[in-house]
């Protein structure tokens, strides 16, 4: 007979728009703004929705004390205000207040309930071409009037296009500049958004950088509210930067009365470029006007329904009754705008709950935290979409580490509880599903996530709630290892190698075989950033080998792959290693077995599983395959191990088998590992004093600790040290353990 599945069912994703409840540290007020709710948040601040006296809403971004305190932040917070002010366009949302001297420095501006224009495109798709067109006369007119100013926006992106029922709104004027000021930026910082940069912004040419880059970025928005995606694709920024500066952008889907405007915001000489009040010219048609039909009904209802939520806000503190009725809005009640968020965190999707409750004591201060008996591992998985198999695994491996720790410690010091939030694999939902987690105060730290997608755009949440990450399948090399310029990672303990690393460790493992002198390496940009840096990190392994592969790249939407592979085994290719994700791979396991090629092929991490098995069939025999986890079977069976060393594998095995009555699947024995890591920790430690988030992630990057999987532990970034990468082959349509990867390449003996 069946059993009911004791996980708790996830809680619904919040609607997109709605308010986050404040924090028990956030302020009730800041001016003559009384504040309602979180509207998003970031390393740099927060953004509040914010309600005068005489009930008119606005977005106030809040900048933390600690970047005031920076060199030249406030000039730059006084820049920003300044350049707001000084663009008057109906399209640009207005500054209504702000004080750069304030200790904790505020700006205001007129909130706008609408989405942003990715918000928009992600939900409900490309715009039609009149939307288009309105779109861009739009913002072109508000562009124009920066330029006017004398100002360079420098970051016109889907994020910073809010749109209303009477016409989208341009927002953020965070880094725009005055023309031809460069002295706060240094030379060889590239500024803005990539995929929505200039050439010469890619480039950092900052005397270069004029109202043209402006322009250069609107082509790159019309092309995306046109087809949903950036004329020059997504991924890694170094290839962003490279296609934005020497590729063709691609245009497909782009209606054909747009085309010639569009090539012409797109060429790669700023001269060549139409100024932003010719396009408005070249665009005019009709203008939104006052009503919402120059949008798609969809993206209608979502303005509507937003707004419904903010006239419909629950009872707070009453304001203050104005002296004399407000001026009427010429907008509209509708017209309150979209995704005022984006101004410090690009926008955000989060659900207003207990807003009705009191966060401070009777002298105003939030009161002072109380002992806690129960403490809660917080999961964040994709337990229901692409990448289920091993969301699933990883929740239970951390379930049954919950499950044990409270057996053996019976409450004391505390109870462990853990809680779950399902991103679905969804990158548009992740941030909220983060949120659920982050907002819990009793969530100390998370396990997650399942995918690169869904973890960075999650990230912000963890970041600003200083809540550790811990992962066991993501490997974006960004989560830990950040540019020169920017914060270190305090946040993200990843117990993989990051994708370069997999990719040299693969490459390293192909070298044991001698007969490999002319690899044919294939990059397909289905998932950009994975297969960039996965090919980055095989290039460098084999060139240490003193091996020269032969490289190819094609897009993400390639299927003729019997072509693409006979034309690398022309080219002489004696083995194949695929770059890429696991629905390519069985197109090109296939190609190999029907060209009859016979060499040995390597996949890496986002191939290893059992979809690949099954979807490739008999084609997936004989290849080689990286992963970055064992197979806790084969290690406690391991007699090359000490007893010692496997009684733990062991231990695990016996306990996954009595609580689930089946052998556990590949990631489970990692994230128990990694569950049991910080709690150990936090049991020794709940005897020397509260237990808090703060200062966790140093805590646990200093431990060494071994568990069922073997030993982890951490670089001063976060990152995994050792190697970590393992092998299997395809045999008999299963794959079989061959060993952890080299620790360093096999070169070729001389004929």
């Amino acid at each position: 007979m069946a059993q009911p599945d004791p996980r708790p069912v996830p809680e619904p994703a919040p609607e997109p728009g709605a308010l986050q409840p404040l924090l028990p540290a956030d302020p009730s007020s800041i001016a003559g703004y009384r504040l309602l709710g979180r509207l998003g948040a970031g390393g740099m601040g927060v953004v509040y929705l914010g309600r005068t006296a005489a009930g008119e809403l606005a977005a106030v971004k809040v900048t933390h004390a600690d970047q005031a305190d920076q060199p030249d932040f406030r000039a730059r917070f006084r820049r920003e205000v300044e350049a707001a002010r000084r663009v008057s366009s109906p399209w640009a949302v207005p500054v209504t207040g702000a004080d750069p001297d304030a200790p904790e420095p505020w700006m205001a501006t007129a909130f706008v309930a609408g989405p942003s224009l990715g918000e928009a495109v992600t939900a409900h798709g490309p715009l039609p071409e009149r939307s288009v067109r309105l779109l861009g006369w739009s913002v072109a007119r508000a562009l124009a009037a920066v330029h006017a100013a004398g100002l360079v926006h420098r970051d016109v992106k889907p994020g910073n296009v809010l749109l209303a029922v009477d016409g989208p709104r341009l927002i953020d004027f965070g880094i725009a500049r005055a023309t031809g000021e460069t002295a706060l930026t240094a030379t060889d910082m590239v500024v803005g958004t990539p995929g929505f940069l200039a050439p010469e912004q890619a480039e950092a040419r900052t005397d270069a950088i004029g109202p043209p880059a402006d322009v250069f970025a609107l082509g790159c928005l019309l092309v995306y509210a046109a087809t949903g995606r950036p004329p020059f694709g997504t991924g890694a920024v170094d290839a962003l930067m490279y296609r934005t500066v020497h590729d063709e952008p691609d245009l497909t889907g782009v209606p054909e009365g747009l085309l010639d405007l569009v090539r012409a915001c797109l060429a790669k000489d700023p001269t060549a470029r139409p100024a932003a009040a010719e396009i408005g010219m070249r665009l005019v048609e009709d203008t939104p006007g006052d009503g919402a039909d120059w949008l798609p009904a969809p993206v209608v209802r979502t303005i509507a329904e937003r707004s419904a939520r903010m006239l419909a806000l629950p009872e707070i503190d009453a304001t203050e009754a104005p002296t004399a009725p407000p001026a009427k809005s010429r907008r509209g009640f509708l017209l309150l705008g979209a995704g005022a968020a984006v101004l410090a965190a690009g926008g955000g999707a989060y659900a207003l709950r207990n807003s009705g409750r009191d966060d401070t004591g009777g002298d105003g201060k939030p009161p002072a935290p109380k002992p806690r008996n129960t403490w809660a591992i917080g999961v964040l998985a994709d337990l229901s979409g692409p990448a289920q198999e091993i969301g699933k695994a990883q929740e239970r491996g951390a379930r049954l580490a919950v499950e044990r720790f409270n057996a053996v410690h019976k409450g004391k010091p505390f109870t462990l509880e853990l809680k779950v939030s399902d991103d679905r694999g969804d990158r548009g939902g992740a941030l909220a599903a983060a949120r659920r987690l982050t907002s819990d105060p009793s969530v100390i730290a998370v396990l997650g996530p399942t995918s690169d997608e869904t973890g960075i755009a999650a990230l912000p949440a963890f970041e600003e709630a200083g809540t550790p990450l811990l992962t066991t399948s993501a490997g974006y090399n960004l989560f830990t290892l950040r540019a020169e310029v920017g914060p270190p990672n305090t946040t993200v303990l990843r117990a993989i190698p990051n994708h370069l690393l997999a990719g040299t460790y693969l490459a390293w493992s192909a070298t044991l075989l001698p007969q490999i002198r002319r690899p044919g390496v294939l990059q397909e940009r289905t998932n950009d950033p994975y297969s960039w840096q996965y090919v980055k990190g095989v290039g460098f392994g084999f060139e240490q080998a003193g091996i020269k592969p032969h490289f190819r790249v094609v897009p993400g939407r390639a299927t003729d792959y019997r072509r693409i592979i006979g034309e690398m085994i022309d080219a002489g290719i004696d083995a194949y290693v695929h770059c890429g994700v696991r629905s390519t791979a069985v197109l090109a396991a296939r190609a190999l077995q029907q060209l009859g090629f016979t060499g040995p092929r390597f996949a890496g991490q986002h191939v290893f599983g059992s979809e690949f098995l099954k979807e490739a069939g008999s084609a997936a025999e004989g290849w080689y395959v990286c992963a970055p986890v064992i197979d806790p079977v084969q290690r406690a069976a391991d007699t090359k191990q000490k007893a010692a060393d496997r009684k733990p594998a062991q231990d695990f095995l016996d306990a996954y088998r009595k609580r689930y009555g089946t052998t556990p699947a590949f990631y489970t024995g990692e994230s128990f590992d990694v569950v049991n890591l910080v709690t150990s920790w936090l049991s020794t430690s709940a005897a020397k004093g509260p237990l808090t988030r703060k200062g966790l992630w140093e805590a646990l990057r200093t431990q060494k600790y071994t568990g069922a999987m073997g030993g982890y532990e951490f670089g001063d970034s976060g990152e995994l040290t050792g190697m970590g990468t393992f092998v299997y082959g395809v045999q008999n349509g299963a794959y079989k353990f061959l060993g952890p990867a080299p620790a360093e390449p096999s070169k070729p003996k001389k004929a």
